[in-house]
């Protein structure tokens, strides 16, 4: 794991649950699913015997109706949280770099909205703090507390 964000607490039962993003940046702006909750980077959850580009591809489809191509990795991420709904909680986040293809279907997730925002929004915008710092590491700025 690249980076890892809370402590694990000894003797409790976290979820573990990994996910597969993908990070498209396109004339300064960043690729992000609008929802109800806030912005978060297209991907998801990896189902069971997914691979994590077969979840990307998924996720971007669910998401945007759109085809994904994965080209590169950038890195991964873990948390160590307490979750209001589903108690001690561990997402695990890989991420990718890639390009969003054209748009075949209407999103089955329909509570979710492709949005291009300006990638030095994606700090503030962003409501996942690995996903904050996977756009650092693509942009070569990880540990910075402030985009440029």
């Amino acid at each position: 794991m690249d980076k890892t964000f809370g402590a694990k607490e000894e003797n409790l039962q976290y979820w573990d649950r990994p996910g597969a993003y993908l990070l498209l940046v396109k004339d300064g702006c960043l690729a992000v699913a609008r929802t109800p909750e806030g912005y978060y980077l297209l991907g998801g959850g990896i189902d069971p015997g997914e691979t994590h580009e077969e979840c990307i591809l998924r996720e971007c489809m669910e998401e945007t109706g759109c085809t994904a191509r994965v080209e590169g990795y950038i890195g991964s991420a873990e948390v160590y949280c307490r979750h209001s709904e589903l108690g001690y909680f561990h997402p695990i986040q890989y991420y990718y770099s890639g390009q969003l293809g054209e748009r075949i279907a209407e999103p089955i997730e329909t509570d979710h909205t492709l949005e291009w925002i300006p990638i030095n929004e994606a700090e503030w915008k962003l409501n996942v703090k690995p996903q904050i710092w996977a756009v650092k590491r693509l942009l070569g700025c990880p540990d910075a507390d402030f985009f440029a």
